[in-house]
């Protein structure tokens, strides 16, 4: 259970990280022209997302036979998870949504690897961690 709730922050932690300094910081003038985002955006919604993202996650990392073999390992799971996220959001909103610009595609790539590649590392030290016992 200690590792599944580290598993988890670990994802909130990657992605707050990641997307604040993508939006408020490297690419806020993106974010600033895309029209149909809320001024005030709804934080609660954002954080539910997170922790329902990062426990499902979790959840199949450590159905994985060899979970926390090593941190290539989480990385590289982190990738084939984040791949269906930022699929999402970087093809199919570009294809929905007027956005800026189709090099939107590239934000929205660009920070998911960071976030992943984040995620990944950071979900291979939760795994890798020496634990007592009893946490296990």
């Amino acid at each position: 259970m200690r590792k599944h709730l580290l598993a988890v922050l670990a994802y909130v932690v990657a992605t707050f990280a990641t997307q604040a300094a993508s939006h408020f910081g490297v690419n806020a003038a993106h974010y600033a022209a895309v029209t149909y985002l809320r001024a005030q955006p709804i934080f609660v919604l954002g954080v539910l997302s997170m922790l329902i993202q990062g426990s499902i996650m979790s959840y199949l990392y450590a159905q994985l036979p060899q979970s926390g073999r090593s941190t290539g390992h989480a990385v590289l799971f982190a990738w084939l998870v984040g791949s269906i996220l930022v699929s999402y959001e970087a093809l199919a909103e570009a294809a929905k949504y007027s956005v800026p610009s189709v090099a939107s595609i590239a934000v929205e790539v660009a920070a998911g690897f960071v976030q992943f590649t984040l995620y990944g590392a950071l979900l291979g030290w939760v795994y890798r961690a020496r634990m007592p016992l009893a946490a296990r």
